[in-house]
């Protein structure tokens, strides 16, 4: 038992390696669509490239969604409406009209009883009239020449919607009735009691119409025909169109839906793990034979693998909801950020292999690869200096324009004309631009969460009013400028073999805040004649040197800087010696233990690292320097450098001759213009 628990111990990284590229697998296939996947690619107005195709099965042919929109659309203009008649509203008219005609006529000098009852009657002959059918309002006048369905109590009755009345035409069918009995004389009173007691009493019934219209749907057939098992469904060379087009896609429909038996799902359940299993199986060799420093970081195997599920579960759930909205999901976010806290190379390859496997989800496969893959490409040679917000806005509008303009380039290939583009999906491709640009504050929840660095935290920290340097300013003055010029010389460096600059310009500033706990013990920091390391031995002066790193790398933890930064701290010296000490010791002891005058390194293992130190060096050793020429400064840089290179202080740094050559030229100038040199005029 202890054996086993040994060697688990022993491989445990590896063991969460295997696990998390198990889970990954498990739940990317899980994602993916219950069904299978049709074996054949094929495009409208392309010939059929495979042998000539028979149905291997009875299948419907499935109509395509413009023409169940358009049969939705004629069913929708054809739909039958339904309204309400409310008696009590005609019931209480006729009451209102007997007080409202009183009032009218009975007050009239010259109105007899007889010419009163008349007036009486012929208002009521008007409102049977008005009130045959009903009268409708505005609002629910929602018919143009059509049948309609009254509902009155229980009973329905189909009617010309013509023969209902609006408030509107109540007036003319009044002023038609006066006319005809000759009594237009009295029109006025008319229009008015009939404005104060005329109401609507046929209502839109919403719910019956409704039901009515749902019920029209549920007849109406999405499949017109069958396809018989043997028939010949296309050719070798056919072009793929028109009717041939349809019966492919709905074959197509029918091997990716649900509708399976359980034998045909569990082999397709495998065919998909084993591709999925091959595809991340890729990244991870590719991360242990070119990426040896990430793969041995579990966190960031874990974050690369993080986000290429997050990516596919959001696009699986597009897809399930509406397909068409698929380019909605920005896809470009994914080799942005590992471009970011990566390189380019990785953000690349790990978008290429994301796009792969989201072939088998999205409709289109071939469209869809070609489009994210192009996409890609651009994002990684755009975006730069991210933490420049005006970089990012410039590389998500060629990423936006690329889409549209390959999208284009698509449906000219397909339709060969411009008749019936999809407008919606460049407002699509739009809209996923501007979920792209969430990728800052996204980068910021991924530094916290996974406890990366990106440029955007790199420029935050080379604020020199931030807390830490501020203090080392004010404890530190000395070691505080050294820091500044170290950072200088080395962004410089950076830039002219193509490292890291910010990184390196952080890790400089940063590298020597370990001197705040013990400021007055090195000499940048000393203002008077007072050295206190005459007081000490040359070992325990060494120890205090040297423990200025251990200090930095304590001080830093406690302050939460990234680990990247921290980094330079720990390598800045590497395992070199405290060379004047050591040789003081030597004057006093013959018999010296070299380790005790050793920093305790490690040595630095990227570039970033080795041009802090060939650049740490040479800014402290450059204040020795007395009356230097340009002979002196090529002789001095020289001699640091090549001393560091024969302590194989760059043996793991991954840098080569031809870079440290360019360091050490670039090293140069900036010590030339330190110290003004000119050319020597003759006299």
């Amino acid at each position: 038992m202890s054996v086993f628990l040994d060697k688990f111990y022993k491989n445990q990284s590896s063991i969460y390696k295997y696990f998390i590229y198990i889970v990954t697998t498990v739940l990317i296939v899980f994602f993916f669509p219950k069904g299978g996947k049709f074996k054949y690619e094929f495009q409208k107005g392309k010939p059929w490239q495979y042998e000539n195709y028979y149905a291997p099965f009875d299948f419907s042919i499935k109509k395509s969604a413009d023409e169940i929109t358009e049969e939705k659309r004629v069913i929708k203009q054809n739909q039958v409406l339904y309204y309400s008649f409310d008696g009590k509203i005609v019931d209480q008219v006729y009451e209102d009209y007997q007080l409202e005609v009183s009032n009218a006529f009975k007050q009239e000098d010259n109105t007899d009883e007889s010419k009163y009852k008349l007036l009486v009657r012929t208002g009521k002959e008007v409102l049977d009239k008005v009130y045959a059918n009903g009268v409708i309002s505005e609002d629910d006048h929602k018919f143009s020449e059509t049948s309609i369905s009254l509902i009155k109590g229980n009973e329905e009755y189909k009617i010309n919607a013509t023969k209902l009345n609006t408030l509107a035409n109540v007036n003319a069918v009044l002023n038609a009735y006066l006319k005809k009995k000759n009594l237009e004389d009295y029109k006025g009173q008319y229009q008015r009691i009939f404005s104060n007691i005329i109401e609507p009493n046929v209502f839109y019934n919403d719910e019956l119409s409704e039901k009515a219209l749902e019920e029209e749907y549920s007849k109406l057939s999405y499949t017109r025909g069958t396809v018989d098992h043997g028939k010949l469904i296309i050719a070798k060379g056919e072009v793929v169109e028109a009717e041939n087009l349809k019966i492919l896609n709905s074959l197509r429909s029918e091997y990716e839906s649900e509708l399976w038996t359980a034998n045909n799902y569990y082999f397709i359940l495998f065919g998909y793990s084993v591709l999925v299993a091959l595809v991340l199986m890729m990244l991870l060799f590719f991360l242990k034979r070119y990426r040896r420093d990430i793969y041995e970081n579990n966190t960031k195997v874990t974050f690369i693998y993080f986000n290429i599920l997050f990516m596919v579960f959001v696009t699986t759930l597009v897809v399930k909801y509406n397909e068409a909205f698929v380019f909605v999901v920005p896809l470009c976010i994914l080799p942005l950020i590992l471009k970011t806290f990566f390189d380019a190379r990785l953000g690349l390859f790990v978008h290429v292999l994301a796009v792969l496997i989201l072939g088998f989800v999205v409709p289109n496969s071939f469209e869809y690869i070609f489009l994210q893959i192009i996409t890609g490409i651009v994002t990684i040679l755009t975006v730069s200096e991210l933490y420049k917000r005006a970089n990012l806005f410039i590389s998500v509008g060629q990423i936006t324009l690329i889409y549209i303009v390959a999208y284009f380039a698509f449906h000219i290939i397909h339709e060969g004309n411009l008749d019936n583009i999809q407008w919606l999906t460049f407002g699509l491709f739009l809209l996923n631009g501007m979920i792209t640009l969430f990728v800052q504050p996204l980068i910021y929840i991924y530094e916290k969460i996974f406890g990366l660095v990106s440029d955007v935290s790199l420029l935050e920290l080379s604020d020199t009013n931030s807390k830490l340097l501020k203090e080392m300013s004010n404890k530190a003055p000395g070691t505080f400028h050294h820091s500044l010029q170290v950072a200088n010389l080395a962004e410089a460096a950076a830039n002219e073999i193509g490292a890291n600059a910010m990184l390196v310009r952080v890790g400089a500033l940063y590298h020597d805040i370990g001197k705040m706990n013990n400021p007055t013990y090195f000499t940048e920091n000393q203002i008077t004649n007072v050295n206190p390391h005459d007081e000490l031995s040359p070992i325990d002066s060494a120890k205090i040197i040297i423990d200025h790193v251990i200090g930095g790398i304590e001080l830093a933890r406690k302050n939460n800087l990234p680990d990247r930064v921290i980094d330079f701290i720990r390598v800045h010296h590497g395992t070199s010696l405290v060379y004047y000490f050591y040789k003081k010791q030597q004057e006093i002891d013959d018999d010296v233990d070299e380790q005790d005058f050793r920093y305790p390194g490690p040595t630095p293992f990227s570039k970033e690292t080795a041009i802090l130190m060939m650049a740490d060096s040479i800014e402290a050793a450059s204040k020795s320097l007395k009356n230097p020429t340009f002979k002196i400064i090529d002789e001095f840089v020289e001699k640091i450098i090549g001393g560091q290179m024969r302590a194989n202080q760059f043996l793991n740094a991954n840098i080569t001759f031809k870079e440290i050559e360019a360091i050490k030229k670039i090293l140069k100038q900036k010590l030339t213009n330190i110290y003004h040199l000119r050319v020597e005029y003759p006299e």
